[in-house]
């Protein structure tokens, strides 16, 4: 391993990746700790006051702790990502719309919608902070003072959106999934405080924590499995003469990965779920029924919460999976180059027994991606630990280190080092 990462930190062009990436990090983190002017502190504090465990801890884990402190990253990224889904969404909805992410411009202009779509939802959502759960921290109650905050955090998500497309284009892995995992890392250390103050106190035993410590390394191991598992699929290039060279001939193979989407469709999920509690910050008289139906700290919102945190990342899974992969446009392909499974005639069955694979991969992948995020929240829900990340966090980190790991063998591998992964 040791030997690996001095093999990485030879290659100029890998190091000076890694390199910009860790200093994009640092300033992601920096931001983080910088407080929205205008605002109480001590009121803000209060507010979070006895509300471990709920659905306002699973915000400040996953802004990386700039929810809790009201920084100027408070909103973190999930606007953009709603922005991705709704976008994808109508993409698949109206014809028009892939008619034109598909043209030769097409990814530009859907980065620049997915922009514009963001900086609106940011705006929204700035706004039901500063009108309704965070309008009592606001030292000055004028038109001024609430516009300073929404313009802010706005700017802030703005910032973010900016700097993980920076991290994707000159650093190392995906930006945005990069900067989640930074933010749910950076609680680590605070919720292993917690666990030994609790241990400390009397009000967790060791049982509980090893109960908590093997999940997390069931939920690593399964991680790990799921996404390196592949059905290889065969496919022979018939031979053709171009001129006096004879061409094809060579045997291969479609790797269609056991869950494409990735650590995706838990974040998809997670951020969906965060959105009735959006509408409880433009509507206070709400917070109790959504903290009591949709917080795992709550009955019966634990099973609910759980429920649909199950459909929604098999949703996006398939959901995700189809974006990146078409059968009929690789079966296509695969034909227009000489390219054939053996068994299967070209073309249209070609791209029916490539989806009829998909489909049944992807179900297993979808499936064993649900029970890894949910299974560790339930039995975390029936211990005394009270720590904010669980099933959902642990995965997400797993998942998108693991993808960044991937890229950086792809880039040693590239230029003939041995890899990180075996």
């Amino acid at each position: 391993m040791f030997e690996t990462l001095k093999n990485a930190w030879k290659i100029p062009d890998l190091r000076k990746r890694i390199m910009f990436t860790l200093l994009m990090l640092i300033v992601y983190r920096l931001g983080a700790v910088i407080p929205v002017p205008g605002i109480d502190r001590a009121v803000v504090e209060n507010m979070f006051a006895g509300t471990a465990g709920g659905l306002l801890d699973f915000f400040n884990m996953m802004s990386g702790g700039a929810f809790k402190d009201f920084t100027i990253f408070a909103l973190n990224i999930y606007p953009y990502i709603t922005s991705s889904i709704i976008l994808q969404l109508l993409t698949i909805a109206i014809p028009k719309l892939e008619e034109i992410f598909k043209a030769e411009d097409g990814k530009k202009k859907m980065a620049q919608w997915t922009r514009y779509i963001t900086v609106i939802l940011a705006l929204i959502q700035a706004t039901a902070y500063s009108i309704g759960f965070f309008n009592s921290a606001i030292i000055e109650k004028n038109f001024l003072s609430i516009a300073t905050v929404i313009i802010v955090l706005t700017a802030g998500t703005a910032f973010l959106m900016w700097l993980g497309e920076l991290i994707t284009e000159k650093g190392i892995g995906n930006g945005i999934s990069i900067i989640i995992m930074i933010g749910i890392v950076s609680q680590f250390p605070r919720d292993w405080g917690t666990i030994i103050y609790q241990f400390q106190a009397g009000a967790v035993n060791i049982l509980e924590i090893l109960i908590f410590l093997i999940f997390a390394f069931f939920i690593i191991v399964g991680v790990i499995a799921i996404q390196q598992g592949e059905r290889k699929i065969p496919v022979q290039y018939a031979k053709r003469v171009v001129g006096r060279k004879m061409y094809g001939g060579q045997s291969t193979h479609i790797p269609m990965k056991v869950l494409m989407a990735g650590v995706m469709p838990v974040i998809f999920a997670s951020t969906i779920l965060a959105i009735p509690q959006t509408l409880a910050f433009f509507f206070p008289n709400m917070a109790a029924g959504v903290q009591k139906y949709f917080s795992v700290a709550q009955n019966p919102g634990v099973y609910i919460y759980t429920t649909l945190n199950i459909l929604m990342i098999i949703f996006f899974t398939y959901f995700y999976t189809a974006v990146q992969f078409n059968p009929f446009e690789y079966s296509n392909t695969l034909k227009e180059n000489g390219g054939f499974i053996p068994g299967i005639r070209p073309g249209r069955p070609t791209a029916e027994y490539l989806n009829k694979v998909l489909n049944r991969i992807t179900i297993a992948g979808a499936i064993a991606l649900a029970i890894i995020a949910t299974i560790p929240t339930l039995v975390f829900s029936f211990t005394n630990l009270n720590i904010n990340f669980g099933g959902t966090s642990l995965l997400i980190v797993s998942g998108v280190a693991l993808e960044t790991m991937k890229q950086i063998e792809a880039q040693m591998i590239m230029r003939h080092y041995k890899g990180f992964l075996k």
